[in-house]
């Protein structure tokens, strides 16, 4: 029995190393789609018409249909099908959307009868607007899927080894595409003449890339299968998955903890990014190129951080430390951009905050999913993951509409201001971005104490959240 569990796959540095970059390529990829417009907001403003309300309706629509019960889909899907059938499907969904989106922001689209008819019914949204909202809901449902199903297949590659390091390179090597996509879509829109086109048609190719990454994966997965004998079909009726198995999910303690840690926090997270870069331009009075570099470096400090706390954990544990420690840099970070940036407007000042809030960003995803299959049985963990991502998605589709509207509410007359503006082809007026970064603060507040909680119920009751996850 030692000889054959010497054999497989992911006993092999080598092997279990290569099937993570396979999966992670196709995650970093997914984040440079997701946030390919977000250094575009003016240029999409001035280019398509879209307000800051439309430009929340497009941020928030990646999760709507997540939101709606695809993802608790997704992870039943997840559980009953295993990672290889998950992750081409969702892959696929993402490479579906990402070409909706393409068709809906190409100079070919603006104008045309369909625009024309998606413009005349339902909302005042342009047809354009509709059409983008609804392939980056098609690319969401893709993107979530794939990172449940991500999650399961690093705890299945790395269990016993070095799983909260693997996760966290997995999110570095993510969140290395948010940096770099950052820097990228200005230099091509302004490369191809003020165009969002581009930067959209490069990241459209490189998921397709990804799609091909996992299914080179998926011959590793099908290999380790038979190295340790697994046969789905053969399972006992016990270890297969029952949707009833769901209310156990339902039923802990500790999973609500950490789903609502989860949402409070990414609300405060990737809706901000989406607004980053306007907030910049409107805060230091520079161009949005110039805003999109500062902002770029959030994810460095994060990526270069996430794989060693992740390794830290590994050995040493303070999983649940980290979640309070992590919430409290947030709420400081957001605090001073509400309110020491505008009073001292300085790039090198919005750097040192942007960098720090990248250590947040790092002490939260790095103790967060390894700390899941402490709390949740194998055979539905997918679920768990699942639910936690449907909870999340909630936060992140109502959030960004709620900031582009609250953005718009405390900023009467602005808007139409910005239009006249560039009309004219004169300054912008800047937006005052004091109310939504206090919003983003108070999600920080509430994590905050949800992550004491959660240390609380540890010690408590024993899971180990605290403890190594490497078995000596």
């Amino acid at each position: 029995m030692t000889e054959k569990i010497q054999l497989t796959l992911r006993d092999s540095k080598a092997a279990r190393w290569t099937a993570l970059i396979l999966i992670a390529l196709m995650m970093f990829f997914a984040y440079m789609f997701v946030d390919v417009m977000s250094p575009l907001q003016t240029l999409i403003e001035s280019k398509r018409s879209w307000t800051p309300d439309v430009f929340g309706t497009y941020a928030a629509s990646e999760y709507f249909l997540n939101v709606c019960g695809f993802l608790i889909l997704a992870g039943i899907i997840l559980d009953k099908f295993g990672v290889r059938f998950t992750g081409t499907l969702s892959a696929s969904l993402m490479v579906a959307g990402a070409v909706i989106k393409y068709i809906a922001v190409s100079d070919a689209f603006q104008g045309s009868g369909l625009d024309l008819w998606l413009s005349s019914w339902w909302t005042d949204l342009p047809g354009n607007a509709k059409l983008a909202c609804l392939g980056f809901m098609v690319f969401g449902c893709g993107c979530e899927m794939a990172g449940i199903t991500v999650s399961r297949a690093i705890a299945r590659w790395f269990e016993g080894k070095e799983m909260a390091l693997a996760m966290g390179l997995e999110m570095a090597i993510a969140r290395l595409g948010v940096f770099a996509v950052l820097s990228l879509s200005p230099l091509l829109a302004n490369k191809f003449d003020g165009s969002v086109v581009a930067p959209i048609a490069f990241c459209t190719a490189l998921l397709l890339i990804g799609l091909i990454n996992f299914i080179v994966f998926t011959f590793m997965d099908k290999k380790l299968d038979k190295q340790l004998g697994i046969d789905k079909n053969a399972a006992s009726a016990e270890d297969q998955f029952k949707f009833s198995d769901i209310k156990y999910i339902f039923g802990s303690k500790m999973f609500w903890l950490i789903a609502l840690l989860c949402v409070l926090y990414y609300s405060a997270i990737f809706p901000f990014q989406r607004y980053a870069t306007n907030f910049l331009e409107s805060a230091l009075a520079i161009p949005s190129e110039e805003a999109a570099n500062i902002f770029r470096w959030f994810p460095i400090l994060a990526m270069i951080l996430t794989p060693l706390l992740g390794s830290y954990i590994d050995y040493k544990g303070k999983g649940a430390s980290m979640l309070m420690y992590g919430a409290l840099i947030m709420i400081v970070c957001h605090l001073s951009y509400a309110f020491l940036l505008p009073a001292f407007p300085s790039k090198g000042f919005a750097f040192l905050i942007t960098v720090v809030l990248g250590v947040s960003f790092s002490l939260v995803p790095a103790a967060l999913w390894p700390s899941v299959p402490k709390v949740i049985e194998p055979k539905i963990l997918g679920s768990a993951y699942a639910l936690i991502f449907w909870i999340q998605n909630i936060g992140l589709c109502f959030v960004p509409k709620i900031i582009g509207n609250v953005l718009n509410s405390t900023n009467p007359g602005i808007a139409e201001a910005r239009e006249t503006a560039m009309a004219a082809g004169e300054a912008l007026p800047a937006y005052d971005y004091t109310v939504p970064m206090i919003i983003f603060a108070s999600f920080g507040v509430l994590a905050f104490i949800l992550g004491i909680w959660l240390k609380r119920e540890d010690v408590v009751k024993g899971y180990g959240l605290e403890l190594p996850n490497i078995k000596k």
